[in-house]
């Protein structure tokens, strides 16, 4: 079986005021933090690579936010996004990998929480896979969001994104 890589973003696990702020689909934190936790295990097996683009979670004590990272399948890595902080111990025991972006050159892609401006895409043909934004419309053509609320709360295959 090959592994597979995904990539997710602005999951805010824990943050009520998402709810109303995005308009999405839930009753309550809980509600919605268990459904994200559904929606990530059916695409995403134990081998497989998940990238997670920012905004984790928000307002949640240690224990509830370790019991929820701790239901997610896949091997995660986090680039960070403008609600997550580096030296978070949760973040670090639940992450393997945590930067500020990643390139994928095999891909044609770049991956960041806030979108590039669009000259750094230019200089090497790049799709700038993102999050932060939500419900909004990315910038331009060459950029492509991946918050949780234009991918059916479900994280996308790589392959997906890639250019062709």
């Amino acid at each position: 079986m090959s592994r597979e890589i995904w990539v997710t973003s602005d999951t805010h696990f824990g943050h009520s005021n998402i709810i109303k702020y995005c308009d999405r689909p839930y009753n309550g934190t809980q509600e919605m933090d268990w459904d994200l936790i559904d929606k990530w295990n059916s695409v995403v097996n134990d081998g497989d690579i998940v990238y997670h683009l920012g905004d984790v979670y928000m307002n949640s004590s240690k224990g509830y936010m370790q019991n929820i990272l701790g239901k997610l399948k896949g091997r995660k890595r986090l680039i960070l996004g403008n609600h997550d902080n580096g030296k978070d111990q949760v973040l670090q025991n639940f992450f393997q990998k945590i930067s500020i972006w990643r390139m994928f050159p095999e891909f044609g892609l770049l991956l960041t929480h806030v979108p590039v401006h669009e000259s750094t895409l230019k200089t090497k043909s790049l799709i700038n896979i993102h999050g932060h934004i939500h419900q909004n419309e990315s910038p331009t053509k060459n950029h492509r969001c991946v918050c949780v609320e234009q991918t059916d709360y479900t994280p996308i295959n790589i392959e997906e994104l890639r250019v062709k």
